[in-house]
Formats: C-alpha cells, structure tokens, sequence
C-alpha cells in the first residue's frame, strides 16, 4: 500500500499528505502485525522495507523541494535509509544478503521521519529540531545496526552454493 502512497504524495495538497502519511503509517504498523501473527513471505522481507525507504524518499523529496530544509538535514533524516539500502545492495551483490530484523533504534527513526513530516506538513515550527533529532536517532540506529549486522541470521534472495 505505501508504493502507490509514495507515488501519490508529491502531487496532492498539503491536507490529502497528511492523509497519505497516516496511511502510510498505519499500513506500516498493519503489516508489521499481520506478517508477526501469519509468518512473513520471502517477498515480504524485501518489499516492506523497499516500500518504506520509498515512501520516505518521496515525501522527504517534497519537504527538499519547499526549500523549508538544507539538502544536509534532509540527507540527516533519511540517512539511516541510505545506509540500510547501500548495505543490502553491498550483501546481495556479494551473494551472501541478509535480513536484520527491526530494531528499537529502527522503530525510533521512523517515528522520527514521521513526526518530522507531520511538522512539515502542519507548518511547526518544530521542523528544524525535529528533523536534527531525526538525524540523531538516525546516527544511533546506523551504529546498533551495525553492532549486530555480524550475527543476522536471516537470509533472503539467492543462497550461496555450499
């Protein structure tokens, strides 16, 4: 559901974003749930972080457009999405791709991506800080990820040959 929220964003108003954005929250808790009760598809583990990042990029896209943040606080915000895409391309092109599975410091940046877009799209004045502590958050969730990225045990795509 993000995908086609992601691609309708940049063109609705401000008020129908807000929309969008709370479904695409929603969708985002939804499908967390449903895929812990009934187990998760192999396509499941690629496609609803695939459908976050881009959900993110878009809307973020539209806040860089406004001109209402620096390219480097947008870049702040959604660094740990940069970094979590350059690691899975780096693993897959390796053959040996992993799936980590969500973290707290994770969890805590996409409620930060969101709060920073609800001040964005609500004209706050809160924006600025909100996405400095988006960055923040971003920074920590880079470095835990990192701290057990050596003990994931979930692989998806191809297996290796052994």
């Amino acid at each position: 559901m993000r995908i086609p929220l992601a691609i309708a964003f940049p063109f609705v108003s401000n008020g129908s974003r807000l929309g969008l954005l709370g479904a695409a929250a929603a969708s985002d808790l939804l499908d967390g749930q449903i895929a812990r009760r009934f187990g998760s598809s192999s396509i499941g583990v690629v496609l609803d972080p695939v459908a976050d990042k881009l959900f993110m990029l878009s809307a973020f896209g539209v806040v860089a457009a406004s001109g209402r943040l620096e390219w480097y606080e947008i870049l702040g915000v959604l660094l740990r999405d940069l970094v979590a895409t350059l690691a899975f391309v780096v693993t897959f092109v390796s053959r040996r791709p992993r799936a980590i599975p969500a973290r707290a410091g994770g969890k805590a940046v996409t409620v930060a991506q969101v709060l920073t877009l609800v001040a964005f799209l609500t004209n706050s004045p809160r924006l600025r800080p909100l996405a400095w502590a988006t960055s923040a958050v971003a920074l920590y969730a880079i470095w835990d990820y990192y701290r057990v990225a050596p003990r994931a045990e979930r692989r998806v795509g191809r297996q290796e040959a052994q």
